[in-house]
């Protein structure tokens, strides 16, 4: 063989061949992107097996844990009402001993007891049926409730007779026991009328009336006003004037309930509740100021000279003209709240003469 075809046959077999070339040197990029995708598939298609198996054995494993819990909690129960029905047994058995032992009657059926209710008390007077029914009729309510025994019955009559003898409150911003009364007759008389009398009550009414009736017209005017008013200093503080008169009233119509405020009190009241609702507001403040500060003297600078007094320095301190207003703390508030009542009053009830205002 000559050198040419040994070179030939050299150069043949290292020379790749065309059909293998063309099959793996060149790629589509569809099918490069087509591998991709597949390959990403099949990835996220592992991961959420993995993320389902996994859910799985936690949800497996918390319904484990909540049967073994719930088993517990049975398990404790049980136990417990065991328990329970034991020491009741034993506490009923040595009740029964007790009883036999200092000659006791026998404890009731238990079953009876729990089907009657829980025994009457021994005060309480037991009513026959026909008359217990009768009576549940005329206070408007069910003769007989489901399942409703002739004890339980009775103990809902007893609570409803106890709850109609409770005093009732009204709704006014201070809440009194004390019956309202028109504002027709709202008028104090001049008079004051003797004490435990019908029209010392009427009169301790119209009291409270008037009051309740100003606060209400108070606390409605402070409510209709617009956000920027109740929000600003001003406004804030309208409103804890009016808190704090009914609280300072209130201990005034505590009295007017049990009617055992002083004449010496009462009357003055009266004479400035009169002007205001007649409009007369320099009478009424004088009313208040000779009722607070009083006609006593308030002496100023030397009051002893020598060994002998001045003359009438008796009539320094007379009972009569005492100023009710260095009474006690209670005293002093709530007259003071009268006076911004009075204050309120004007404006909301303006007399026809102007110089009828309080400065």
């Amino acid at each position: 063989m000559d050198f040419a075809s040994l070179m030939s046959a050299q150069i043949s077999k290292t020379k790749p061949s065309a059909s293998s070339d063309s099959k793996t040197k060149y790629l589509k990029r569809s099918q490069l992107e087509a591998e991709r995708e597949a390959a990403y598939a099949a990835d996220q298609a592992r991961i959420k097996a993995e993320r389902q198996e996994r859910a799985a054995k936690k949800r497996k494993l918390e319904e484990e844990e909540a049967e073994k819990a719930r088993v517990r909690e049975e398990k404790k129960r049980r136990l417990a009402e065991e328990s329970k029905a034991r020491r009741e047994e034993e506490e009923a058995r040595q009740e029964r001993l007790r009883r036999k032992r200092l000659g006791l009657p026998e404890l009731p059926d238990k079953d009876q007891t729990e089907k009657e209710g829980t025994p009457l008390a021994e005060d309480e007077v037991d009513i026959p049926e026909a008359d217990l029914l009768l009576k549940l009729r005329a206070l408007n309510e069910p003769a007989i409730l489901f399942g409703e025994s002739h004890k339980s019955r009775l103990r809902r009559y007893r609570n409803l007779t106890s709850r109609a003898l409770t005093p009732t409150f009204s709704n006014g911003p201070v809440p009194t026991t004390l019956l309202p009364v028109p504002e027709a007759d709202m008028l104090i008389p001049t008079e004051i009328p003797p004490a435990k009398t019908p029209e010392r009550t009427l009169l301790f009414r119209q009291l409270s009336s008037y009051f309740t009736l100003l606060l209400t017209e108070w606390s409605r005017d402070l409510s209709h006003r617009d956000l920027a008013t109740k929000e600003s200093h001003q406004g804030r503080l309208a409103s804890n004037n009016l808190t704090q008169t009914i609280t300072n009233l209130t201990p005034l119509f505590r009295k007017f309930e049990s009617q055992d405020l002083p004449d010496s009190v009462l009357a003055p009241i009266c004479a400035i509740v009169r002007d205001a609702q007649q409009r007369r507001y320099v009478a009424a403040n004088d009313g208040y100021l000779r009722l607070s500060i009083g006609k006593a003297a308030w002496p100023i600078g030397v009051t002893m000279v020598g060994i002998h007094e001045r003359s009438a320095r008796e009539k320094l301190h007379e009972s009569d003209k005492q100023a009710h207003i260095m009474s006690d703390e209670v005293t002093r508030k709530y007259l003071q709240a009268i006076k911004r009542c009075l204050s309120y009053a004007q404006t909301r009830w303006p007399p026809e003469d102007v110089g009828q205002l309080m400065g």
